[in-house]
């Protein structure tokens, strides 16, 4: 018998890091990244900016993959431990297993309560890996960064004039969920993943590999 007990994900955050958040826009950026040594598994992470553009992270899950179990653990924790307010915004990529966790009945995270984003980098790199274009690549991203509706109709119409199959593609999504035009003035600018990809590579380097060894 094993003198010792194992898990399989664990989720913390800090005091300090809840209070600071009741400061911040109600916005959250999420991601996660493969760990990379003796004891793998993915770090997940769950960043805030405040008023200054400080960048605050809030959460640290690690879990063993990337399943819609581990994203539902994440989430839940994060909304009812860290993240409370009314009218969240929670931006992140297109994942699947992401977009079923939040959809959940005891997530927490539905509209009006909360409202969910897509990070348009991650629209544009799908984008790109299946039609190659660098012109078309620019009206898309400046047809999700439009804040009115008639520079939306301007871009999608130049996008529509190089390729109708194009303009199908991208009106595949929900505009709330792309398009700032149609936030509801809610996404505060932000429409992308970076803050916490950043913060991910950050704490994935080798300088920090030993966080793994928790799991």
């Amino acid at each position: 018998m094993h003198d010792y007990s194992m898990f399989d994900k664990v989720f913390w955050t800090f005091p300090t890091c809840v209070e600071a958040f009741k400061h911040c826009k109600p916005f959250v950026s999420v991601d996660g990244m493969h760990l990379f040594g003796k004891y793998g598994g993915v770090l997940l992470i769950a960043v805030a900016q405040d008023g200054n553009s400080n960048i605050l992270t809030l959460a640290f899950p690690i879990v063993g993959s990337e399943t819609m179990e581990s994203w539902s653990f994440f989430l839940i924790n994060l909304r009812q431990q860290v993240t409370p307010q009314e009218g969240m915004l929670i931006v992140s990529d297109r994942s699947q297993t992401i977009k079923a966790a939040l959809r959940t009945d005891d997530s927490g995270w539905q509209s009006p309560r909360a409202f969910h984003a897509y990070c348009i980098w991650h629209i544009v790199t799908n984008f790109m890996s299946r039609f190659k274009y660098a012109e078309e690549k620019r009206y898309l991203i400046n047809t999700a960064y439009s804040p009115s509706k008639v520079g939306y109709e301007w871009y999608m119409d130049a996008l529509r004039g190089l390729s109708q199959e194009m303009v199908d593609w991208a009106s595949r999504f929900n505009k709330e969920i792309w398009l700032q035009q149609c936030d509801g003035g809610n996404w505060f600018g932000h429409m992308t993943t970076n803050l916490s990809e950043c913060m991910n590579v950050m704490l994935n380097s080798t300088r920090y590999l030993p966080i793994s060894a928790i799991v």
